[in-house]
């Protein structure tokens, strides 16, 4: 399962990527308008409920995380979660989100539908032309970059891990396979943000459904054939894993081509290119060229580091990983829906200087998501033990793998809430048109994470390394929330901004968080003999129980309204 690509992270692995406050019904998708020009975006703000959008998504989103942890599970049982052939597939499978953001992906996920909406403003015929040679352009850039790729596997392999013999070769096959999903990553982000921007949010974000569908039957086919019995894939068995996976996200590109067919989009090549207004929005990429290479430096790092400590019998980058795939599903959920429908009318409102409305959806993003992620964040800590053995504990994992992976996740834990709030304020500095902010405090992120990273591997034995790692990236992110926020209430004007709405409800919420995750632990420990579901499920539902109860005396308004809105809904069905 991959989330959707983040530049607003400073690193993490890569491989595997709403408001929810007032989660409603599905908004109807309409066609457009008699006289509206073939691909204007409909006016943002207008298009549809923010809340409902969000529920599409988050829905979608759900599910697709719900079949990447079956994903998981299966490959956890093929493959195992520590070992050779894991961190060989693992490797393999990140390398093609990696040439994908570090060239071109973060660029394409941040500026495009900022892009695409002033576009919509700026021309007579709702930025069509304009768009369809944005996309050419990134197609050309696409295909040379796959190519490239594909060609300079063994030295990619290479430069990313320390691998010899049957390990390289089989890793560097790995990657010849995967490599190809490079092209279908940005066809997926360019026709996701071409549907975003006009209002349609649900395709993008049901497709990784399908993917995980394709990849779960490549390793079920894998699982009945009885192969993989030694330490490393001998040629028939990397080839069916390799292209197997590229296969996933070849249908999960292609899915949403009925979308923009229903929403009435049709892509005509042109070349064109000059004088066509295409140097804006190449200027705002080249600075998030420029942080996605910050942050490959560190990812850089991470994975040398993390592959070191497996080879020495430690956790590797496979356990890094899961721990880490497993953390960010509330984070894709929520804030990645969220955003996702608020970013189009934060441009519009940015486009029309109305700082007064973007203050307004700033401050409500970081309320809405937070009072979601904070309670999950809560129960990650509390349950890791648990969930980890729940979600990966099949097959080749043993016990210690599951009990290792938990303490990375743990070590992940409380960086959720600073995560998401990193990502709502750099979308918000993307909808002002400002890529080189993030950017410089990216660096910032970037070199705290690095430098926390290579003391954690040198200080701590190999049984801890990769947990301290996790546990650096968690510092850098609360360092790097606190200065982005820092220098966007200026930007936006925000008055006595250590006072506002959004940080007074991120206080209260860890005044609820201390309880909850101390008291869902210990209704996990107590019913672990019951197995590891009826321990999640007890120490889930008490950790829930805790902010409910704490909701009103604590004023966890948008926690409140959330709870409110399920409950309405379950007495309508």
């Amino acid at each position: 399962m991959r989330p959707p690509t983040d530049t607003g992270r400073a690193h993490g692995p890569v491989g595997t990527a709403a408001d929810a406050g007032d989660v409603q019904g599905a908004a109807p998708e309409e066609d457009a308008p008699e006289g509206v020009p073939r691909d204007a975006p409909k006016d943002a703000p207008k298009a549809a409920s923010t809340a409902r959008s969000s529920a599409v998504m988050a829905a979608g989103s759900l599910v697709s995380r719900g079949t990447g942890f079956a994903r998981s599970a299966v490959v956890a049982a093929a493959l195992g979660t520590i070992g050779p052939t894991a961190d060989g597939y693992a490797v393999g499978n990140s390398l093609p989100t990696i040439v994908y953001m570090l060239l071109l992906g973060g660029a394409l996920n941040a500026v495009f539908v900022p892009e695409l909406v002033r576009a919509a403003k700026e021309h007579d015929d709702g930025g069509a032309a304009y768009t369809d040679r944005l996309i050419t352009v990134c197609v050309v850039a696409l295909l040379a970059i796959t190519a490239t790729a594909v060609w300079a596997a063994p030295a990619i392999v290479d430069a990313y891990t320390d691998y010899t013999g049957r390990q390289a070769a089989m890793t560097t096959a790995f990657a010849r396979y995967c490599l190809p999903q490079i092209f279908f990553l940005g066809l997926f982000t360019l026709l996701g943000q071409v549907l975003n921007a006009r209002g349609r949010f649900g395709a993008m974000m049901w497709a990784p459904v399908l993917n995980n569908v394709v990849v779960i039957g490549v390793f079920g086919v894998f699982l009945a054939l009885a192969m993989g019995g030694g330490d490393t894939l001998d040629a028939t068995e990397t080839a069916l894993l390799g292209w197997g996976t590229t296969a996933g996200i070849a249908v999960q590109a292609l899915a949403l081509v009925p979308a923009l067919r229903a929403a009435r989009f049709r892509w005509r090549p042109r070349f064109d290119w000059r004088g066509s207004g295409l140097t804006r929005p190449l200027r705002s990429a080249g600075w998030l060229v420029l942080l996605v290479l910050a942050n490959q430096a560190a990812y850089w790092v991470t994975t040398r580091l993390a592959t070191t400590a497996g080879l020495q019998g430690g956790p590797g980058y496979s356990a890094y990983n899961n721990a880490y795939v497993l953390w960010v599903v509330p984070h894709g959920i929520i804030t990645v829906s969220l955003m996702t429908a608020l970013l189009p009318r934060m441009s519009a409102a940015a486009a029309d200087k109305d700082t007064a409305a973007l203050r307004r959806d700033v401050s409500h993003a970081l309320r809405a998501s937070a009072a979601a992620v904070v309670p999950a964040a809560c129960a990650l800590l509390a349950l890791a033990q648990p969930v980890m053995a729940l979600v990966f504990g099949h097959g080749r994992t043993s016990a210690g793998d599951t009990a290792a992976m938990a303490g990375i996740l743990m070590a992940f834990a409380p960086g959720l809430a600073a995560m998401s709030g990193q990502y709502v304020l750099s979308r918000t500095f993307y909808a002002l048109g400002d890529t080189r902010t993030p950017f410089l405090i990216n660096l910032v992120i970037v070199a705290l994470n690095a430098g926390l990273s290579v003391t954690a591997a040198q200080l701590l034995p190999a049984r801890w390394a990769v947990t301290g790692m996790a546990a650096a990236y968690s510092v850098a992110l609360f360092a790097g929330w606190a200065l982005t926020g820092r220098l966007l209430s200026r930007r936006l004007a925000v008055p006595r901004p250590w006072r506002s709405s959004p940080v007074a409800a991120h206080a209260r919420l860890l005044l609820a968080a201390v309880p909850a995750t101390a008291l869902g632990h210990l209704a996990a420990s107590g019913t672990a003999r019951a197995g590891v579901a009826v321990a999640a499920a007890a120490g889930a539902a008490v950790v829930l129980l805790v902010f409910v109860l704490l909701a009103r005396p604590l004023r966890l308004t948008e926690l409140h309204a959330l709870l409110s809105g399920v409950r309405r809904r379950a007495a309508r069905r």
